[in-house]
């Protein structure tokens, strides 16, 4: 791309906030799971970006968190979780591994400690299957602190957990007494 064109990356990050937060900001609606006709969110995002389906496509061929899928015939795209909207993108209703994983920044721990993992701005808690999968999420906070979810234990309490399409878990919360904090790879 020629110097000062928008990247990728910038384009991806256009397209997770329209997907997961505002559609309205290109004046398009999701469905009630998510949906958003790739004709009207081609046409919509233009208005910042040049984009077309090849470029759109290759976002989520290559994103390497897996943040997008199309229906069968790609007339239609998502995001697969992290929406601050209220959507059902039907994750499957499964039973957790006994351990899962989730990073975030320091700055966020004493709250964490205090109430537990909630959603905030989202829908669900999203969690990692593995330490180091949790540690990327963490730093791209800060300094990251990992905690290691019960949620095996969780699980059998009644709590439900679903996973994405690209591999997160998610639950609604994550009570403190399912919690124990990691540091460097040892419990803190």
């Amino acid at each position: 791309m020629r110097d000062g064109a928008p990247n990728l990356t910038q384009i991806s990050k256009f397209l997770s906030l329209i997907l997961r937060h505002k559609p309205d900001v290109i004046g398009i609606e999701l469905d009630e799971h998510g949906w958003a006709d790739v004709g009207e969110l081609l046409s919509g995002m233009r208005t910042r970006f040049p984009i077309d389906m090849a470029t759109l496509e290759e976002i989520v061929r290559t994103d390497s968190k897996q943040r997008y899928a199309f229906n069968e015939n790609r007339t239609k795209i998502r995001a697969n979780q992290g929406h601050s909207i209220n959507v059902d993108v039907e994750p499957e209703r499964m039973q957790p591994p006994q351990t899962l994983y989730h990073g975030t920044a320091t700055r966020f721990a004493a709250s964490i400690e205090e109430k537990g993992l909630l959603p905030g701005q989202r829908l669900y808690v999203h969690l990692s299957p593995d330490e180091q999968t949790a540690v990327n999420v963490g730093k791209r906070h800060g300094k990251p602190v990992i905690y290691q979810v019960d949620a095996g234990e969780m699980h059998r309490a009644g709590y439900a957990f679903y996973r994405s399409a690209n591999g997160v878990w998610l639950t609604k919360e994550v009570p403190v007494r399912f919690l124990r904090r990691m540091d460097g790879g040892r419990e803190a």
